[in-house]
């Protein structure tokens, strides 16, 4: 048994006895040596100030009576736990490298403080467990932590805008209502007084930012809600239409088991797969149903199956 464990057992004995506890209790419960649990005794007192004492009347250990209620430090975790906060720290530091590595650092260190004192090596985490992220488009963190603080601090942020394939940025106003991580890239949800409405801006078409004095105007949930997760994909609003997409039997292994929208419907046709998903701009889901090639029909709306057709014809004059 290791020390992380005696001492969750050392402090559940303790606090459900009604009488002090004889060492020889300790001993069968833990089956450890007389030396061990004093050693154990001591780490409680000196390291964690558990009131600890010894009742020589009844010779046995108590917590003092007259002493506040002791509950073990909110950071002591069994080893269990801690790997489990370690591969959550290399998960944080992987969606976005660089971003919030240097906050995780001194967590880090303390986590693998308190391991190798259970004789567990904390470098298996790095070396058995790692995220391979896709598609970044660096942020710089500088810019993350800046526009986090204006988040989270619920003030206006002001800065200056570059739109991808448009001409020069704009100078931007925003109240910051939410960060949205989405597919290995960050991205802020913001109400833009230019525009006034919610608009999505990737952080790393973000400059020159500064946090404003003005507080940040509060969008109602549900207005964040219906613009975040109403549709298919990262583009808000409210759907404007539902696609009706066939897969193969092939594709169908893969989809099948994959939620595209939580709000999406499904069926097992002669056919293949049908796959019905709202979506209030096609753009993306464009590019999801030609990732699939051939392995999907788009059946409705004749909108959005037209559009497919137009870029399957452009990339056939190509080839």
């Amino acid at each position: 048994m290791s020390r992380f464990d005696r001492i969750y057992k050392i402090h559940d004995i303790l606090c459900n006895a009604r009488h002090p506890v004889a060492m020889k209790v300790f001993m069968d419960e833990l089956e450890a040596s007389r030396n061990t649990i004093t050693r154990d005794f001591e780490y409680l007192r000196d390291s964690l100030g558990a009131p600890l004492e010894y009742c020589r009347e009844q010779n046995g250990h108590r917590y003092a009576p007259d002493a506040p209620v002791f509950e073990l430090p909110g950071f002591w975790m069994t080893p269990a736990e801690l790997y489990a906060l370690l591969a959550c720290g290399q998960l944080l530091d992987n969606v976005q490298p660089g971003l919030i590595s240097s906050r995780l650092a001194p967590l880090k260190s303390k986590i693998r403080d308190l391991l190798g004192e259970t004789g567990h090596d904390a470098q298996a985490i790095d070396d058995r467990i790692h995220i391979q992220p896709v598609q970044i488009r660096n942020a710089n963190h500088q810019m993350f932590d800046l526009v986090a603080q204006a988040t989270l601090s619920e003030k206006c942020l002001t800065f200056h805008y570059q739109p991808r394939g448009e001409g020069g940025g704009k100078q931007r106003t925003v109240h910051p209502q939410r960060l949205l991580h989405y597919r290995s890239n960050w991205y802020l949800l913001a109400y833009c007084e230019e525009a006034e409405a919610l608009r999505l801006f990737s952080l790393d078409r973000i400059n020159l930012a500064d946090i404003a004095d003005t507080p940040a105007r509060p969008m109602p949930e549900q207005e964040l809600e219906t613009f975040s997760n109403a549709g298919f994909g990262i583009f808000g609003g409210e759907p404007k239409a539902t696609a009706h997409l066939r897969f193969s039997h092939h594709a169908a292994r893969w989809v099948a088991e994959e939620q595209w929208h939580r709000n999406q419907k499904w069926e097992w046709q002669d056919d293949g797969y049908h796959l019905h998903v709202p979506y209030a701009d096609e753009r993306e889901l464009v590019m999801e149903v030609l990732r699939y090639g051939a392995d999907v029909e788009v059946l409705g709306p004749r909108e959005l199956r037209e559009e497919v057709a137009e870029r399957i014809r452009a990339m056939a004059g190509i080839y």
